[in-house]
C-alpha cells in the first residue's frame, strides 16, 4: 500500500455537506413526497392490513362463528309470500297520452310509467294501506303495529316488471299466514281504488279540457271564415290554378301580338322605302301588291304608257293623240301616289293598334304575377289555419271518444291487479341463517380491520421504506431484502473448531462460493441475487451523493442494536471492493464488537491496540481472503473507556492515515442512542448512513436518535431500509433468469472442453 499513490484529500464534510443532502437517487425507490403532506395513505393502510391478516382472519372467524351459533340455536323464522300481476296500462291512464300536446310534462311522464316504481313500493308499505290491516290483526295479535308490520313486510318490484312479490317472516307461522292474507286483499282493493281514482281523474280532466277545445275549434273556424271573406276566395288551391291558366293565356297572346307588331313594322319600313324611291309606279311591296285599287291604277298607267309608246312611234310628240295619252298618264300618277300613301297610313295605323294591344297584355301579365305572389302568402296562412283547425278538431273528437270510454269503464268493478300466487304455507327460512352469517362476517371483518389498525397504531413500528422516508426526512439510499440464509453465512464454522490450515482453507472456499466471490456461478445463491444487487445499488447511490468529490469515509450505525448495521457494513464493503475500490472496514464498536465473529477473524490486536500503543496499523489490518481489495481492522480488546480512545488525537491521526491509504473507509459504530461514540467519529468523516431495521424499531426511537444530531454539524447521508420482505421487481427476475441460463451454457462448454482435454492427454503421453 505504501507504493500506491494516495488519492486526493477530501474536503472536510462541513464544507461540502450541502451537496450530499436530499440528492434524489435514480436506483432507489423513493416515496412520494406528496404523502408527507398528510392525509390517508392507502398504500400504508393496505400494507398494515396485510401484516395483520391473521388477526383480521381470526376476529372475522370468531364473530362469524358466534353469529352462526346464535342463528342455529334460536327459534326458526317462518316465511311466506305471494305474487301479484299488476296491469297499469288501462284505458283511464292512456287517455292523457293520446293527446300529448294538451298535457303538461309531468302528466306525460306519469302516463309512460310501467310496472311498480319506487314511489308505489313505499306507498304499499305506508300507514294508508297498513293501518286497516293492523286494526284487523290487533284483536288476535296485539303486538302488531304499523311500524313492525312495515319492517317485516318485504315488497319487491321493478319499474320494468309487472310482477309484484310480497313476503313476510315471523317466528309465528299462523301470524305470517294471517298477515299475508289480509295484505293480499288490501293490495287488490288498493288497485281497484286506484283504478277508479284514475278513471275519475281522467273524466275530470276530459271535462275540464273539453270547453277549452271547443272554444279553440270555434275560434279557428271564425278565423278561417274571416280570412276567406277578406281575400274573396274559397280555396287558394283552385284560385291558384285559375291564375296560372290566365297567366299562360296572356303570355301566349303577348307573344302573338309581338310577332304581328314586328311584321307590321318591317312592312312599314319596306313600304316607306318603296314609296320614296318609286318613279314608274311599280309595286314591289307586299302591301301594295295586295291592294286592288293600287294595282288597278298601276295597270292603267302601264296601259297608257304602252299606248303612248305605240303612238310615239307613229306620231310626233306634239300630236294630239300623244298629248292626250301624256295627259292621262300625268293624271294617273298622282292618284297612284296618293293610293300608296293611303296604304302606308293603314300599315301605320295597324302598328299603333298592335303596340297598344301589346302594352295592355303586358300590364295584364304583371297584374296576374302580383296576384300569384300574393296568393302564395295567402295560401300559406290558409294552410296554417286549416292545419290548426284539423288538429283542434281531432283533439276534440278524441276527448269526446275517451270521455264515453271512461264513463263505460267507471261502471266496471273488476280489479286491475291479479293474484298470481296466493300466500303459501309458511316454512322455516334459511335466509335468516345466511343473513346472520353474512352480517357476522361483515361485522367480524370490520372489527378485525379495526383491531389490526389499532394494533398497528399502538406498535408504531416502521415497516416500509416509505415510512422511514416520512419519519427521518432522509433519502433512502438502499432497500436491503430479507435474507433467510444470512444466518448460515454468519455461523459457518467457529474458529475454535478449525483444527488445521486445511479446515481454514475449506472454510474460506465455502464462504467465497456462498458469497459468489470465487468467479464460479455454480452453487452461488448470492452471485446474482436481489440481496447482493441491493448492496451494489447502495454503494452506487452513495457515490451519486457527491459525483464531483467522492465520499471517502462514512459511518454505519443504527438507532438500536439488532437492526443489521454490522451486516450492512460488511456487505457494503464487499460490494465496493468487488468494484475495484480499496476498502478498509473498521470495527469501531469498542463496546460490543461483532465484525471478527461474523468474518471469522482473530481479534487479539485491533483498533484499540493501535490507539493505545505505537503499533503501525498496517501490521494489524487483515486482508480479506474473499477479496484482496478488502481490508478489515477489528476492534481489538474491549477497552475500559471506549469514548476516551475514540476522541483521542491518535484516533484522529489514524483516520487521516486511513484516508491516505484507502479509497473508502467504512466505520461500523455502536448504536446512536445513549452513546456518544458515533458523534465523535462522524465529525471527521463524510457523513453517517443510518440503518433502520424494518419491523423492528419504533418510529419514536428513530426520531429520538436523529434528534441527537440536530445540535451538531454531522452530515446525515441517508437511510438504509434493512430486511424488506417485498418481492424483487419483474425486471430483475427476467435478467436473473437470463444470467442463470447463460451460466449453465458456459458451464456446459467448460465441462466439454475439460473432457476433450482429458481425452487428448493419454494420446500425447503414449510412447512410440
Amino acid at each position: 500500500m505504501e507504493n500506491e499513490q494516495s488519492p486526493p484529500t477530501l474536503v472536510a464534510p462541513q464544507e461540502h455537506s450541502r451537496r450530499f443532502q436530499w440528492l434524489p437517487l435514480a436506483n432507489t425507490p423513493q416515496p412520494n413526497d406528496d404523502d408527507d403532506e398528510g392525509g390517508l395513505n392507502l398504500g400504508q393502510v393496505v400494507a398494515s392490513l396485510r401484516r395483520r391478516i391473521f388477526i383480521i382472519a381470526g376476529v372475522t372467524t370468531v364473530i362469524t362463528s358466534l353469529a352462526l351459533l346464535k342463528a342455529l340455536t334460536s327459534k326458526p323464522v317462518y316465511q311466506s309470500g305471494f305474487e301479484i300481476l299488476t296491469k297499469p296500462v288501462t284505458v283511464e291512464n292512456q287517455v292523457i297520452s293520446s293527446v300529448p300536446q294538451s298535457l303538461s310534462k309531468d302528466q306525460q311522464q306519469a302516463t309512460e310509467t310501467k310496472g311498480v316504481d319506487e314511489t308505489k313500493l313505499k306507498l304499499l308499505k305506508s300507514p294508508i294501506i297498513l293501518s286497516p290491516i293492523v286494526k284487523q290483526l290487533q284483536p288476535q295479535y296485539p303486538d302488531v303495529d304499523v311500524d313492525s308490520l312495515a319492517a317485516g313486510l318485504i315488497v319487491k318490484g321493478t319499474a320494468t316488471s309487472e310482477i309484484l312479490g310480497v313476503s313476510y317472516q315471523d317466528r309465528n307461522p299462523d301470524k305470517v299466514k294471517a298477515i299475508l292474507s289480509l295484505v293480499s286483499d288490501a293490495y287488490l282493493r288498493y288497485s281497484l281504488e286506484e283504478r277508479l281514482a284514475d278513471v275519475r281523474q281522467g273524466i275530470d280532466f276530459v271535462n275540464t279540457q273539453l270547453p277549452q277545445l271547443q272554444k279553440r275549434v270555434e275560434a279557428i273556424q271564425d278565423q278561417l271564415q274571416g280570412f276567406r271573406q277578406q281575400y274573396n276566395l274559397i280555396d287558394p288551391e283552385s284560385k291558384g290554378k285559375q291564375l296560372t291558366e290566365q297567366t299562360t293565356t296572356i303570355g301566349q297572346q303577348g307573344l302573338e301580338t309581338q310577332v304581328k307588331l314586328n311584321e307590321a313594322r318591317a312592312l312599314y319600313l319596306s313600304l316607306s322605302k318603296e314609296l320614296a324611291q318609286q318613279t314608274d309606279g311599280s309595286a314591289a311591296s307586299s302591301a301594295l301588291s295586295d291592294n286592288a285599287r293600287y294595282q288597278k291604277l298601276l295597270s292603267q298607267i302601264l296601259e297608257v304608257e304602252s299606248q303612248r309608246a305605240a303612238e310615239s312611234s307613229l306620231f310626233l310628240d306634239k300630236s294630239p293623240n300623244v298629248q292626250v295619252l301624256r295627259t292621262q298618264q300625268e293624271n294617273l300618277l298622282p292618284l297612284l301616289q296618293r293610293e300608296g300613301r293611303r296604304v302606308q297610313g293603314e300599315v301605320e295605323s295597324k302598328i299603333r293598334d298592335l303596340e297598344a294591344r301589346s302594352q295592355i297584355l303586358s300590364q295584364t301579365s304583371t297584374g296576374l304575377n302580383q296576384q300569384v305572389k300574393q296568393l302564395s302568402a295567402i295560401s300559406r296562412q290558409y294552410v296554417d289555419i286549416q292545419r290548426e283547425l284539423t288538429i283542434a278538431t281531432e283533439n276534440l273528437n278524441q276527448f269526446l271518444t275517451k270521455r264515453e270510454a271512461l264513463r263505460i269503464d267507471a261502471g266496471q268493478r273488476k280489479t286491475p291487479w291479479q293474484l298470481l300466487t296466493p300466500p303459501t304455507e309458511p316454512v322455516p327460512s334459511s335466509a335468516d341463517v345466511k343473513r346472520s352469517a353474512l352480517l357476522g362476517a361483515i361485522l367480524g371483518l370490520l372489527l378485525g380491520i379495526g383491531v389490526a389498525l389499532l394494533l398497528e397504531k399502538l406498535s408504531n413500528v416502521l415497516h416500509t421504506p416509505e415510512e422511514i422516508k416520512t419519519t427521518t426526512k432522509l433519502p433512502i439510499l438502499g432497500v436491503i431484502p430479507f435474507n433467510p440464509e444470512l444466518t448460515e453465512l454468519e455461523t459457518l464454522i467457529p474458529l475454535d473448531k478449525v483444527s488445521s490450515l486445511a479446515d481454514m482453507g475449506g472454510l474460506v472456499q465455502q464462504m467465497r462460493q456462498r458469497l459468489g466471490l470465487d468467479g464460479s456461478k455454480r452453487s452461488s445463491p448470492y452471485a446474482s441475487s436481489p440481496f447482493q444487487e441491493a448492496f451494489r445499488s447502495l454503494y452506487t447511490n452513495i457515490l451519486l451523493l457527491s459525483p464531483d468529490e467522492r465520499i471517502r469515509s462514512l459511518v454505519i450505525s443504527s438507532a438500536t442494536p439488532g437492526e443489521g448495521k454490522s451486516t450492512t457494513a460488511i456487505y457494503l464493503a464487499q460490494a465496493a471492493a468487488a468494484l475495484g475500490q480499496r476498502v478498509l472496514l473498521v470495527d469501531a464498536d469498542l463496546r460490543l464488537p461483532q465484525l471478527h465473529n461474523r468474518l471469522e477473524l482473530e481479534n487479539v490486536y485491533g483498533l484499540s491496540t493501535i490507539i493505545s500503543s505505537d503499533l503501525d496499523f498496517e501490521r494489524v489490518v487483515q486482508t480479506s481472503l474473499l477479496d484482496s481489495n478488502l481490508s478489515i481492522l477489528t476492534s481489538g480488546q474491549v477497552p475500559p473507556d471506549p469514548t476516551k480512545l475514540l476522541s483521542s488525537k491518535k484516533m484522529q491521526s489514524l483516520m487521516e492515515q486511513f484516508k491516505a491509504a484507502y479509497d473508502l473507509i467504512i466505520y461500523d459504530m455502536p448504536p446512536i442512542l445513549g452513546l456518544a461514540d458515533v458523534k465523535l467519529l462522524a465529525l471527521r468523516t463524510d457523513g453517517v448512513v443510518m440503518v433502520v431495521g424494518l419491523d423492528k424499531v419504533k418510529t419514536s426511537i428513530v426520531t429520538q436518535a436523529l434528534d441527537t444530531f440536530k445540535s451538531s454539524s454531522i452530515q446525515m447521508l441517508g437511510a438504509v431500509a434493512n430486511g424488506s420482505k417485498e418481492s424483487a421487481p419483474p425486471t430483475y427476475s427476467s435478467y436473473h433468469r437470463y444470467d442463470l441460463e447463460a451460466s449453465k451454457h458456459t458451464e456446459a462448454l467448460n465441462d466439454r472442453e475439460i473432457g476433450e482435454r482429458s481425452d487428448e492427454v493419454p494420446e500425447k503421453t503414449v510412447k512410440p
